[in-house]
């Protein structure tokens, strides 16, 4: 199949019918990269010597909301999510960047090699028409050959304009398994500083981006080598050379890298890839000289209260910072055998939640390989699954009790207030331990009954109710173990 075959018919209808309108049309940046490299694009750009108000003029479903001309043609094709638009940018040249983010000007140019020779890499500063013909000043095609990312004229140029384009360097070497060219990569390590005037919001986009590619663990260690990695988190690379010991034959660096690769490697979503990556983060505050070995008490708190802030910092959503943040905060729950009771089970779901509980499992997995060891799921983890479904079912949040603080009103005659919350907490507590206690009968008795004590001795009994949560409790369900071939 050629090259124009490949491109879809929407889009070469949009190039055509600017081409009737007597102007040039080329597909351009990565749609073409990526069509080269036998990959199929996620998006499609067109460049043209058109102005924007030629091409809206054109395209009755179009928007146009920017300062670069980019004219975004909206299409009815159902089929094909990255179809849904289409953008075209006419020719242009950009002014003096004196921000290192955004140019002082833009100016629409005349010419297709104005326009190329702004752009970033000789691999995205590759245009085409509909029929097949390339245009590549830049020799990027053989940059695409040799797998090299390479800047267009001199890089120091190209990233004193845009500094957040030595990012985007490394997550094309993510997500392309490319290399940097020698000059180029030299160029990044020197003007590395001016990522500093960069918004946390582009940064947190590429760094996204390349925890998304299907190769994260080498983009962070490229950003590492070249003196990036500290502006999305310097905090990874503490753990750089900080031995461990005991089950760990990597320093926690590698062992992060290793644990964030694994998700890559299963296809997991952003959320789990962001607290595999962060998961250790808190030992390098909490390492001590143990007697025999190294300690790392209290990491996951640690390392949860660091999480939070370095990803708020980034501006990701809240819903994505709560997630990381718990599964951070709760990876070490599975690691000692003696505390996974049912009951303890139960309380491990009413902090994490029950949506939330296998993407932990998938935490523990790839904590496991990060570590060396070849299985993802031995026998211990698979008991753990199967302690998991047996409990899914029980009562782990007050509301799921059979009562409620009305409820709890109506049979004591007590009035709103702080004792409300105590009870249920304290009947929760004693479900959790047992749940055929969740029945109204036995909640109004215990509820009554609770209502008779003070404020102080209800809080001294929640105290006792969570002391007493790591009480064993043996309770089989044969069918579940032995889908799971455990004992």
């Amino acid at each position: 199949m050629s090259i124009s075959q490949k491109i879809p018919h929407l889009v070469k209808d949009i190039a055509e019918t600017l081409e009737k309108a007597g102007f040039e049309a080329y597909l351009v940046g990565g749609c073409v990269r990526d069509l080269l490299y036998q990959r199929l694009p996620k998006d499609w750009d067109i460049t043209t010597n058109a102005n924007p108000e030629q091409i809206q003029k054109l395209f009755p479903h179009t928007f146009y909301e920017n300062s670069y001309g980019t004219v975004a043609i909206v299409t009815d094709d159902v089929s094909d999510e990255t179809l849904k638009t289409v953008e075209v940018t006419p020719y242009r040249i950009e002014g003096d960047y004196t921000d290192n983010r955004h140019p002082e000007s833009v100016k629409f140019a005349q010419t297709l090699d104005e326009d190329l020779q702004r752009r970033d890499f000789t691999v995205n500063a590759i245009a085409l028409d509909i029929r097949g013909k390339l245009h590549d000043p830049y020799k990027g095609q053989q940059d695409i050959k040799d797998t090299t990312i390479r800047a267009v004229g001199k890089p120091e140029d190209r990233f004193q304009e845009d500094a957040l384009r030595m990012l985007r360097a490394v997550r094309f070497c993510a997500e392309l398994n490319f290399n940097i060219e020698e000059k180029t990569e030299k160029a990044i390590f020197a003007n590395s500083e001016l990522l500093k005037n960069i918004s946390k919001e582009r940064i947190r986009d590429e760094f996204t981006k390349i925890l998304m590619s299907d190769n994260p663990k080498r983009g962070l260690e490229i950003a590492r080598k070249l003196g990036i990695l500290k502006f999305i988190a310097p905090e990874i690379e503490v753990g750089a050379g900080m031995e461990q010991g005991g089950t760990h034959i990597y320093d926690v660096l590698e062992h992060i890298l290793r644990a964030l690769q694994h998700t890559a490697d299963r296809g997991w979503p952003l959320e789990v890839r962001l607290a595999a990556l962060f998961h250790d983060i808190g030992k390098p505050p909490t390492r001590k000289q143990g007697v025999e070995k190294w300690t790392f008490y209290g990491h996951e708190v640690v390392g949860a209260r660091m999480t939070k802030k370095i990803l708020s910092d980034l501006k990701f959503p809240k819903k994505t910072v709560d997630l990381v943040t718990k599964l951070v905060r709760w990876h070490m729950f599975f690691s000692d055998t003696e505390l996974v009771t049912p009951s303890a089970v139960r309380r491990l779901l009413t902090n994490v939640g029950k949506e939330n509980i296998w993407q932990l499992m998938d935490i523990r997995a790839a904590d496991r390989i990060g570590t060396g060891r070849p299985k993802e799921n031995p026998y211990r983890l698979r008991k753990y699954h199967a302690m998991i479904e047996e409990v899914m079912r029980d009562p782990i949040s007050v509301g799921m009790l059979k009562t409620d603080g009305a409820r709890i009103m109506k049979v004591t005659n007590e009035k709103p207030g702080p004792k409300l919350g105590f009870i249920l907490r304290i009947l929760l507590e004693e479900v959790l331990e047992n749940p055929a206690l969740n029945t109204e009968d036995y909640l109004d008795k215990k509820a009554i009954e609770l209502a008779t004590l003070s404020e102080k001795a209800l809080v001294e009994l929640d105290k006792k109710a969570r002391a007493k949560a790591n009480t064993e409790e043996q309770k089989e369900v044969e069918e579940l173990r032995k889908k799971h071939f455990v004992k």
